[in-house]
């Protein structure tokens, strides 16, 4: 029992260093207290507490997700909870059994990073929310980011706070490793902090500028006014190419729009197209739109469309990762999904697998829509083929009241640090941003506002070791766990056969003698 409480306090703790409370110093007491509870216990104990520890953290990390549902949240939280089950599990026997005991703050380490690698992806596409990389911003450790990438930096953390764990269990008798471990973590983080990330020169600059229309009616709903909508964020541009004929702005080189900036096709639709063809001959450069545009009877794609004053909708980027049961019902045709809010779902949306950066005049660009920047896949393979400023367009109006968008926009600004690039990140009713490559928000507005921003940023070629190497240390923390498991499992497996052997043969033994 005492074990269990200890588990549940844990999970609390660590929901404390995400947003809104955002005390990271907290990350490392946290996950070194599930460590503890679980070491040396059996695997179902493991189990059991890896379960009670995991569902304190995410129904709290996610209470945002009431604002979709209550089933919805607690449906998702305790999908999520079975990952920290299996990681308690895996390290109860990494640290119980000869063959992963002297160095076991190592596997559980990779165990730990593992399920979360896994959860990031899977099931359907996987929910990355809570990963320990997503609490540094603000702290010096957000400057390995590009250097080893986000599964790098949970990695790094998960073993800090297992050495701190083994620390605490031997009471300090075997200090040396633990202390080596830690200080080349911290010596680490202070050279990365002292010498950080140079991308390198810039190939030119831009100015960019976001808009953010807002939402009207509760504000919680883009669908409640849609077409105000998309009549808010063309007022809002044509408003700021009156400045800039004014010579009150810059003329930027690129406007961002939001996603669900049109939540109809534009193509179909005649008063959003004209709508929008107004904005973008006002303001007289590239606006990149966020619509929803028709992909058969039963499907719609959520992209990022090029929309250019002279030759109109040119390149777009389609959103990578939907929402499972919030853009999409898996399993339709087995289900009947006619009630409560799944009866809204009319159509599924349908993923992208773009990996060319957008072309935007002279300019690359790395588009993410929404959830995307959670994951690594779509911004890392735009990047990698020569992205060189990242966007994000987002609708975060349905949680516009709750923690979500403050946990969203410090996602958001640290990829930016992992790329080491210059992020502008549109929302329709908060929060909208101009974010620099060490993370500081040159930019921003303010929650169910009308507003726009104009920013001179750098483009910036190159590819960030972090996210060059992000693949292989994915692959080399999931490898290192299964070895570690395979180290435990084969033999006690090869002892178990042997020892049913043995009975067998026993009687046999017995009958021939007699």
């Amino acid at each position: 029992m005492l074990r269990l409480a200890l588990a549940v306090v844990s999970g609390l703790v660590l929901s404390l260093a995400f947003e809104p409370v955002a005390w990271p110093v907290l990350l490392p007491l946290a996950v070194a207290g599930f460590v503890g509870v679980v070491h040396g216990v059996g695997a179902r104990r493991g189990l059991a507490l890896g379960l009670a520890f995991g569902a304190a953290f995410y129904l709290t990390h996610i209470w945002w997700m009431r604002a979709v549902a209550v089933p919805a949240w607690i449906g998702l939280s305790l999908l999520e909870t079975l990952f920290y089950g299996l990681a308690g599990a895996a390290a109860a026997v990494l640290t119980s059994h000869a063959p992963t005991r002297r160095w076991w703050p190592v596997w559980v380490a990779a165990a730990w990073t593992a399920a979360e690698v896994v959860r990031s992806g899977w099931p359907f596409s996987g929910m990355p929310w809570g990963r320990l990389a997503f609490a540094v911003v603000d702290t010096p450790v957000a400057r390995l980011l590009p250097w080893v990438g986000m599964v790098g930096v949970s990695f790094l953390l998960a073993l800090a706070s297992a050495c701190l764990a083994h620390l605490v269990l031997t009471r300090a008798r075997a200090w040396r490793a633990d202390a080596s471990v830690l200080l080349v973590l911290v010596a680490g983080t202070t050279l990365a902090a002292l010498a950080p990330y140079d991308a390198g020169d810039p190939s030119g600059t831009a100015t960019v500028a976001a808009v953010q229309g807002d939402v009207p009616g509760p504000g919680n709903d883009v669908l409640y006014d849609h077409r105000q909508v998309t009549r808010n964020h063309v007022d809002e541009t044509v408003r700021l190419a009156g400045e800039v004929a004014a010579g009150e702005q810059p003329r930027p080189d690129l406007v961002v729009w939001p996603e669900n900036s049109t939540a109809v096709d534009p193509f179909l639709d005649f008063s959003t197209n004209q709508g929008i063809e107004r904005a973008v001959e006002a303001i007289g450069v590239p606006v990149l739109v966020g619509a929803i545009v028709d992909d058969g009877p039963d499907h719609v794609l959520n992209q990022g469309i090029v929309w250019d004053p002279v030759t109109g909708a040119g390149e777009r980027y389609t959103k990578w990762h939907p929402v499972p049961y919030g853009e999409y019902i898996p399993f339709r045709r087995y289900l009947d999904v006619n009630f409560g809010e799944l009866a809204r779902i009319r159509r599924d949306m349908r993923a992208g697998d773009r990996t060319e950066p957008l072309r935007v005049g002279d300019i690359l660009l790395a588009d993410a829509i929404c959830f995307d920047v959670a994951y690594d896949d779509g911004l890392h393979a735009q990047v990698r083929e020569g992205a060189e400023l990242l966007t994000v367009q987002t609708s975060n109006a349905t949680f516009i009241f709750t923690d979500q968008v403050d946990q969203q926009f410090a996602i958001t600004r640290l990829r930016a640090i992992e790329a080491g690039k210059w992020l502008v990140v549109a929302s329709t009713n908060g929060r909208s941003g101009i974010i620099a490559p060490d993370g500081t928000v040159v930019e921003t507005t303010e929650r169910r506002t009308t507003a726009s921003m104009v920013a001179e940023v750098e483009l910036l070629p190159g590819v960030s070791p972090g996210i060059r190497l992000t693949p292989w240390v994915t692959r080399g923390v999931v490898a290192l766990a299964l070895l570690g498991l395979l180290l435990v499992l084969v033999p006690v497996i090869a002892a178990r056969a042997a020892t049913r052997r043995s009975r067998r043969v026993a009687p046999e033994y017995a009958d021939a003698s007699s």
